[in-house]
């Protein structure tokens, strides 16, 4: 039976493509060796056609990964040469500008046969816990100081593992065991797909993917198209100021609606900085077109067809399109912000859409822990990554989410996890009280987190955070979140952006994550909702009764 002559079964074998990919994203958080895979989810999955089209991704996974993924197929296409491709082959790269964006992020890329012929590629990309050079920090001056760079190679050829690379790896980082780890089980969760895909094609008789590739790609193309036209046609422009680092960065959009397609033009922006908080185009139209589709095509799932009417351009020099070999080691500083700036432009035509401004880029830490005296049976050091998340902006009709990854979506990384994989004490992890912006629905909560190295042991980390200057901006007269703060349990205040500070003995470090803004106006709030943020500590009493005008002691407050 012809794919096209069935819609509902061409249905449910686009389903089961999508639970293909979803397991290929699962062996890669059961088979991984650092946390930020297996338990924040800092990954990308999905199946692509003979022709590095994207027809399914894992819904598990980031959109800086997986859309920046979809276009990197084609760059390993190019570089090796589909004729040279063969069964068994596994393909690998970090290439900031051909993969996702920075040298931590490993993609790999491996061809699928059927009966001797190519018939497309499972890719899958992780973050790893470390790549050697100056670490994952802001303070790299060029690409080069920011790990070992691996161009688009063999992993694997035949199924035979390059073994030259895997001992260059290991004399490269910091990590040997989990960085190796990690990348065995980026082959492994594509070779699991590539299983799970050719039983499906033997169920449903299918020798190639041609014919419904075709079906998912035209059918999302056709809905795609159908949300753009129904916007208004036109220019609509925004900008948002973010700390930087040696001084602070406006991202400026301008969004081109025309009847097929969605542009956003970053001209505008500032240039490039001294510092790693750069970001390749290639990561700046990932971001941007998921903050696009977000908004105007949600509900069809996430492929070639449905990603290519938007589109993101950037002068080269630009912050959002960093030549090579600027240094992009934190890109997702910066880039975790794009979202928040697209959605400004399209609240000017999608008022009732579009939340506020959220706390935007996680707040990830890498800590390095050495032992003071080492002992035998002791390890004498540790590198320790902590994805932590600030509140996400109100929407309209609803309260923003507290401590959640916007846009990200990396899941909250367990203290007992995290304190497993090395010598560290997490203190304290809590809701900051009443740091979400005021509205009718107020804006997420941050949180409070207090880290100290173990006993026997020192600390230094690098710092790359955000909105410590600029806090996230409420809507339609919704109130600022507050700004995040980083600092010593004696007071000292420490710098937002930095490399191998180091934590004094004695002394705890304490991260105080930004709020998400608010949405409305702060006097249409239902008291009752006032009095419940009250009751399950989100505000205080005091802001309660000075920010909303609500009395805790009336009677709508007892009952």
């Amino acid at each position: 039976m012809s794919v096209k002559s069935n819609h509902i079964h061409s249905q449910v074998m686009w389903n089961r493509l999508i639970s293909v990919v979803e397991e290929q994203a699962l062996t890669l958080i059961r088979t991984a060796f650092s946390t930020s895979v297996r338990e924040a989810g800092d990954l990308s999955a999905g199946v692509f056609d003979e022709q590095g089209r994207m027809l399914a991704q894992a819904v598990t996974g980031t959109p800086g990964h997986v859309n920046a993924m979809s276009e990197a197929v084609g760059h390993f296409m190019r570089a090796l040469g589909v004729e040279t491709m063969a069964q068994g082959d596994v393909y690998i790269t970090n290439d900031p500008w051909k993969g996702t964006g920075h040298l931590h992020d490993i993609t790999v890329v491996s061809p699928v046969f059927r009966k001797q012929k190519l018939i497309g590629f499972f890719a899958c990309t992780a973050h790893v816990v470390d790549i050697g050079g100056r670490g994952f920090g802001p303070d790299g001056r060029e690409v080069y100081e920011e790990g070992l760079f691996i161009p688009i190679m063999r992993f694997a050829i035949k199924g035979e593992v390059n073994h030259d690379l895997i001992n260059i790896v290991r004399n490269n980082v910091r990590e040997a065991d989990q960085v190796v780890g990690d990348i065995y089980a980026l082959a492994a969760c594509n070779e699991i797909g590539d299983r799970r895909l050719q039983e499906m094609m033997s169920e449903f008789k299918l020798d190639d993917l041609d014919e419904l590739g075709e079906y998912i790609l035209e059918n999302s193309r056709i809905a795609t198209l159908a949300k753009i036209a129904e916007l208004p046609k036109g220019c609509f422009s925004n900008e948002m100021r973010v700390d930087g680092y040696e001084k602070q960065i406006t991202m400026r959009v301008t969004l081109s609606v025309e009847q097929d397609r969605v542009v956003a033009d970053y001209a505008g922006t500032s240039g490039v900085s001294e510092y790693g908080i750069n970001v390749p185009l290639i990561y700046t139209k990932a971001y941007s077109c998921y903050g696009l589709k977000c908004a105007i095509a949600p509900e069809i799932p996430n492929n070639a067809a449905s990603l290519a009417p938007f589109d993101a351009v950037a002068p080269e020099g630009c912050i959002l399109n960093a030549q090579h070999p600027s240094p992009v080691a934190v890109r997702h500083v910066l880039g975790h912000f794009i979202p928040d700036v697209v959605l400004g432009a399209l609240h000017q035509f999608l008022p009732d859409r579009i939340p506020a401004e959220g706390a935007g880029t996680t707040w990830n830490i890498q800590i390095g822990v050495v032992a003071k005296h080492s002992e035998q049976g002791q390890k004498d050091s540790s590198q320790i990554l902590m994805f932590n998340s600030g509140g996400g902006g109100a929407r309209p009709g609803y309260d923003g989410l507290n401590a959640t990854a916007f846009p990200s979506g990396i899941h909250t990384m367990p203290v007992e996890a995290t304190e497993q994989v090395g010598p560290i004490v997490v203190w304290r992890k809590e809701l900051r009280q009443d740091s979400g912006g005021a509205g009718k629905c107020r804006g997420g909560l941050g949180q409070v987190v207090e880290i100290s190295a173990a006993q026997g042991y020192t600390m230094a980390f690098n710092a790359m955070f955000d909105r410590i200057l600029n806090p996230a901006k409420g809507r339609e007269q919704g109130t600022a979140g507050l700004k995040g703060s980083l600092q010593l349990s004696d007071g000292t205040v420490l710098q937002g952006k930095a490399s191998r500070v180091q934590v004094p003995d004695g002394q705890r470090l304490i991260l105080t994550l930004p709020g998400g803004g608010g949405y409305g106006d702060v006097q249409e709030r239902d008291d009752k909702k006032v009095v419940n943020d009250v009751r399950n500590g989100y505000i205080s009493a005091d802001a309660a009764r000075e920010v909303y005008g609500v009395d805790l002691q009336a009677p709508l407050a007892l009952s």
